[in-house]
């Protein structure tokens, strides 16, 4: 099980990308997928200056960001307690957008009529709906999922403008919200060019 969730540890770290400083993401300085932020609640101050600044974000390896992830974003969330079917998206999206992958979950969910609270975190409840959802539906809840996370990105990038060329862009990876979530969909369900087109064109 450890070189699975390694294994999809690194294909995150391939999605993510080096270093990057962009001004539109509120993240700031990100490498590999970890940003200054994270850095600094964990105290990472890999030149031990005293401070965790870009400089940091711009020595952390491709080997301590997946070690990172695993313990951080997979076992930390404790999403090894959801149903196998959900590890990849969810984890991915975990790095990806935070406490907003479980809420995105706990959201679909409660539209499946398991009665549970929004709140980001993975207690017993959620164990316990996601688990009945994923016998329910063993064949669905994977795309469902991933359905739901493509409507986030978009939702977010309506309200806010910045965030529109990571949704816009189809070309994957940090710059492609939508290739990114459609990667976890399967191809039946993903947006045509035309759909495409049509979902972003009021954003002039």
């Amino acid at each position: 099980m450890d070189q699975t969730i390694r294994q999809m540890a690194r294909a995150i770290v391939a999605r993510e990308g080096g270093y990057v400083n962009d001004p539109d993401d509120p993240g700031g300085a990100t490498n590999f997928g970890v940003t200054i932020g994270t850095m600094r609640r964990l105290g990472l101050d890999l030149d031990g200056d005293g401070a965790v600044t870009p400089r940091d974000v711009r020595a952390l390896s491709r080997d301590q960001a997946v070690e990172l992830f695993v313990d951080q974003y997979f076992h930390g969330p404790r999403i090894s307690d959801l149903p196998e079917v959900l590890w990849a998206s969810v984890f991915d999206m975990q790095v990806n957008a935070g406490r907003n992958a479980v809420k995105i979950l706990q959201r679909l969910l409660r539209r499946m009529d398991h009665d549970i609270t929004v709140d980001g975190a993975i207690g017993p409840q959620t164990i316990a709906a996601a688990h009945a959802a994923a016998q329910a539906a063993p064949d669905h809840i994977a795309d469902a999922y991933g359905i739901a996370r493509r409507n986030y990105y978009f939702a977010l990038a309506d309200r806010r403008p910045a965030s529109r060329k990571y949704a816009r862009s189809r070309a994957g990876g940090k710059g492609g919200w939508i290739t990114r979530a459609e990667e976890f969909i399967s191809p039946r369900y993903h947006m045509s060019d035309r759909d495409f087109r049509e979902r972003v064109a009021s954003w002039g």
